[in-house]
């Protein structure tokens, strides 16, 4: 009965500050290994070895209280945790999963909804025309689709998708290592305010569009955060062009502070001490004006 209390009392909760408006919820906020990381014995993941804790795979989720319904961005390593949030924590029915690029964080918890898990049936998987043909011709993957456990979805660059009353997402493609997919990132407008989702992307100079403009479009935007700066890692970087969040940082630090505060950094290295909300790093990011995205931050729609 614990949990259930638990699960009525957070509800309620959620009701009260956001009635019954749509909301973006932040379901996890580390690269597609999490923290701690796989064969990480270095001061950044040893902490959390020793105490138990960790940082999820990045994810984020839209809840509508009204309809209580949820969507999910992207079915990482954590999916059973991130499922249970929506489900009990915001008391909703999961309709639908939004997936990015098929890099191993980003899909793979697809696999909890065959048969040797939840046995799923027909869960909506909205994905563009390279990540539908990866999971329908790699196994074990279309498995998942020959048995129904998944209904892919095809979604266009850029054509919206409505999901509910004065609800849209609209996909668009950016630039990444595509080895298997292409890579899309989502625009999320809701009647009052609209968020950006850009967990992976290569350097903000290869995309077409410019991002101190999206700024000052968007009232929220998630952006790639995988490294702080290039020292953070013993590898040829240019293997792994993400935007460094220290590039980021001087690309807008013009703007006004109201449109820096806009910006919530997700998708951290475990390296990037910025995963660490009392680390000296972070401090500094949030004193130049910017956010970091933090598990159960909520954006209303």
């Amino acid at each position: 009965m614990i949990p259930l209390i638990k699960s009525i009392i957070m509800a309620l909760l959620i009701g009260s500050l956001f009635g019954d408006r749509p909301y973006v919820v932040v379901l996890g906020i580390a690269q597609d290994g999490g923290a701690p990381h796989a064969g990480c014995e270095k001061s950044c993941c040893i902490e959390l070895w020793e105490s138990g804790k960790k940082e999820k795979v990045s994810s984020i989720g839209i809840v509508n209280p009204l309809t209580k319904q949820s969507w999910l961005f992207d079915a990482t390593p954590d999916f059973p945790s991130q499922y249970r949030i929506l489900t009990e924590n915001h008391n909703t029915e999961l309709v639908g999963i939004f997936l990015t690029h098929a890099h191993m964080g980003h899909y793979i918890g697809l696999l909890h909804l065959g048969r040797e898990v939840m046995g799923k049936k027909n869960v909506p998987v909205y994905v563009m025309s390279r990540m539908k043909r990866f999971l329908e011709t790699n196994g074990p993957w279309n498995q998942l689709v020959t048995l129904k456990n998944i209904n892919l979805k095809l979604i266009e660059n850029n054509k919206d998708i409505k999901i509910g009353e004065q609800l849209f997402i609209e996909p668009f493609l950016v630039p990444h290592r595509d080895e298997y997919s292409e890579t899309a990132a989502y625009e999320i407008t809701g009647k009052n305010k609209k968020a950006l989702f850009i967990p992976d992307i290569d350097k903000w100079e290869k995309w077409e569009k410019n991002l101190i403009e999206l700024v000052q479009e968007f009232d929220y935007l998630l952006l790639d955060a995988t490294f702080y700066d290039s020292k953070e890692i013993n590898r040829d970087i240019s293997e792994i062009p993400h935007p460094l969040v220290s590039e980021t940082i001087s690309l807008l630090n013009n703007l006004s502070t109201m449109d820096k505060s806009k910006v919530y950094f997700i998708h951290m290295n475990h390296t990037n001490m910025m995963l660490d909300p009392k680390s000296n790093l972070s401090k500094y990011v949030t004193s130049k004006g910017f956010n970091i995205a933090r598990l159960g931050l909520k954006l209303d729609l």
